[in-house]
C-alpha cells in the first residue's frame, strides 16, 4: 500500500503536534571548528545527554571523539582534549542511559571501550577506558545500551555477530554469532529490553530474543532496494523501518511483529540516496527522519488510525547533515515547550536545532510531557541476564530535570576459574562443561578484602588531602587579594 506524500498531507486531523516547528540556534550557540569524522559509516556520529555532547572526529593514526559540556559553545580550540584510546577510527558512540558520565564507543580496531567522563568535562585527553571489551573479530560499528538494566551493553560488528556484555564485570555473556549472514545495519532494543530487532544487508528484519538466542520473527525483503535499511522498535511493540524501493525511492514502513506478511503502512518519500536515520520519541509517538546528506528533518506522528504514519512537517535548512544527535527528553527545556532537540553535524561544526510546540500559556504543559524515562536503572545486569524484565522507571518533568550525582562505574573482573565459560553460544549451552574447581579459598578472599580496605583508605586520604589543598589555595587567594 504505497501512499504518496500528497495524500498524507491532505487529511487534516486533530493533533497537538501539527504545528511543531524547528529552529536552529544562533551562531554563537553552535560548537564551531570541529573536524567531524569523514569515515564512511552510516552511524549518527553524535550522542548527547543533559550534560554533554559527544562527536566523533577525525584523528590521525587512531580514533577519537570530543566530549563537550553543553554550555561549551563557540569555537573549540584545536588543542581541546579528546577521548582517544582506540587505535582505529571510532564508528559509533552511545551514552549510558543510567549514568550521564559514562559513554561506550565501538571502533575499527575491533574493540568496544567504555569511558568515565569527569563531572565537569575533560581537562586532559582521555586514553584509558574503564574497560575494554574484546570479542569481535572485525570492526565494531554499533553500540547500544540496554534501556532498563544497569551496565548491559550490546555491540554489533562486521563479523555479523551481536555480543551482549555485562560491563560491570567486563564479560561477554551472550554471543549471537550465527543469526546474520551479512552486515548488520542497525540494532534496536524494545521498550523494556526483552527483545532486539535488527536490519541487515540481506534485506531482512529480524526480531530476536537475545536471552533465549532465538529469532522470534523475521521479514524478508522488508524493502526491496539494495541500499541500507533501518529498523526500530516503537513503544507499543510495533516496528518502524526505513529503506529503499526497487526503483531507489526512499520508503518508510510500519510492521506488526506478530504478522510480518504485510506492512501496516508503507509510504514512498523521494529519490534521495542518503540513509534515513529514524529518531523516535516514545512519549509523543513522533518519529523524526534525518537523511545522511539531506538538509532537512521530516517528522511523523504514529497513531492507531489509518494511515497510521501521519506526516507532520519538515524542518529545512541550507547545509547538508553529516550526522545527528538526539537529546533525551529529560534534557529539554519544558518552559519553552521544547519537545525535541537535535545536534546537527556539519563538516566543521555542530548546530543545535530546537523543536517546539507553540503555546500561549507559560504554565507546564502536561499533555506535551507525560512522565518520561528517568536515569535510574530498573534492573541490575545480573537480574536481566537471569531472565527478569522491567519497564523504564519514569520521572515527571513538571519542575524540569535536575541531574543528580552519578556514581562511578566500577568494573570488577571475575576470577576466570570461578566462572562459566564466557559468551553462551548455543552449542555451549547444549554440552556445557562441568564447572571448574572452585579456586577461591578463604585465604585468598581475606587477602583481597585486606587489599581493598587498604586501597579505600588510601583513596580517602587522597580525597581529604585534595580538599585540604583547595582550602589552602582559597586562603592564599584571599590573602593575595
Amino acid at each position: 500500500m504505497a501512499v504518496s506524500g500528497d495524500t498524507m498531507r491532505r487529511v487534516v486531523r486533530q493533533s497537538k503536534f501539527r504545528h511543531v516547528f524547528g529552529q536552529a540556534v544562533k551562531n554563537d550557540q553552535c560548537y564551531d571548528d570541529i573536524r567531524v569524522s569523514r569515515v564512511t559509516w552510516d552511524s549518527s556520529f553524535c550522542a548527547v545527554n543533559p550534560r554533554f555532547v559527544a562527536i566523533i572526529v577525525d584523528a590521525s593514526g587512531g580514533g577519537a571523539f570530543l566530549v563537550l559540556p553543553l554550555h561549551k559553545t563557540g569555537r573549540i580550540d584545536k588543542s581541546y582534549p579528546t577521548v582517544c584510546g582506540h587505535t582505529g577510527p571510532v564508528l559509533d558512540i552511545d551514552w549510558c542511559p543510567h549514568n550521564d558520565q559514562v559513554i561506550a564507543s565501538g571502533s575499527e580496531d575491533c574493540t568496544v571501550m567504555v569511558w568515565q567522563i569527569p563531572e565537569n568535562g575533560l581537562t586532559l585527553s582521555l586514553t584509558e577506558p574503564v574497560v575494554v571489551l574484546e570479542g569481535h573479530s572485525k570492526r565494531v560499528g554499533i553500540v547500544a545500551w540496554h534501556p532498563t538494566a544497569r551496565n548491559v551493553l550490546l555491540s554489533a560488528g562486521c563479523d555479523n555477530a551481536i555480543i551482549i556484555w555485562n560491563v560491570g564485570t567486563g564479560e561477554a555473556l551472550i554471543n549471537l554469532d550465527d543469526m546474520h549472514v551479512d552486515v548488520i545495519y542497525n540494532v534496536s532494543w524494545n521498550r523494556n529490553g526483552s527483545l532486539i530487532c535488527t536490519a541487515s544487508k540481506d534485506k531482512k528484519v529480524r526480531i530476536i530474543d537475545p536471552r533465549k538466542q532465538e529469532i522470534v520473527a523475521e521479514k524478508e525483503k522488508t524493502h526491496e532496494g539494495a541500499r541500507p535499511m533501518r529498523a526500530i522498535f516503537l513503544a507499543d511493540g510495533n516496528i518502524f523501518t526505513t529503506g529503499f524501493s526497487r526503483m531507489s525511492e526512499r520508503q518508510l514502513a510500519l510492521w506488526n511483529p506478530k504478522n510480518m506478511e504485510e506492512p501496516i503502512a508503507l509510504h514512498e518519500m523521494d529519490t534521495s540516496n542518503g540513509v534515513l536515520l529514524p529518531f523516535y520519541d516514545p512519549d509523543t509517538n513522533i518519529i523524526y527522519l534525518c537523511g545522511k546528506g539531506d538538509s532537512s528533518i521530516r517528522y511523523f506522528e504514529i497513531t492507531d488510525e489509518s494511515p497510521y504514519v501521519h506526516y507532520l512537517n519538515t524542518f529545512s535548512s541550507k547545509e547538508p547533515q553529516r550526522g545527528m544527535g538526539f537529546m533525551p527528553k529529560r534534557g529539554l527545556d519544558v518552559n519553552k515547550c521544547e519537545i525535541a532537540r537535535f545536534f546537527k553535524l556539519h563538516e566543521r561544526k555542530c548546530e543545535p536545532i530546537i523543536m517546539t510546540v507553540p503555546r500561549k500559556s507559560d504554565l507546564f504543559q502536561d499533555d506535551l510531557y507525560p512522565d518520561t524515562a528517568g536515569p535510574e536503572a530498573a534492573l541490575e545486569a545480573e537480574e536481566w541476564f537471569e531472565g527478569k524484565n522491567a519497564d523504564p522507571l519514569l520521572i515527571s518533568l513538571k519542575h524540569g530535570y535536575i541531574p543528580g550525582k552519578n556514581r562511578d562505574l566500577k568494573v570488577v573482573k571475575k576470577n576466570i576459574l570461578d566462572n562459566k565459560p564466557a559468551a553462551n553460544k548455543k552449542s555451549d549451552l547444549i554440552n556445557a562443561p562441568k564447572k571448574a574447581a572452585d579456586a577461591s579459598d578463604p585465604q585468598n578472599e581475606a587477602k583481597l578484602d585486606e587489599i581493598l580496605r587498604e586501597l579505600k583508605s588510601i583513596k580517602d586520604t587522597i580525597t581529604n588531602q585534595d580538599e585540604r589543598i583547595s582550602k589552602l589555595e582559597q586562603q592564599m587567594a584571599k590573602i593575595a587579594d
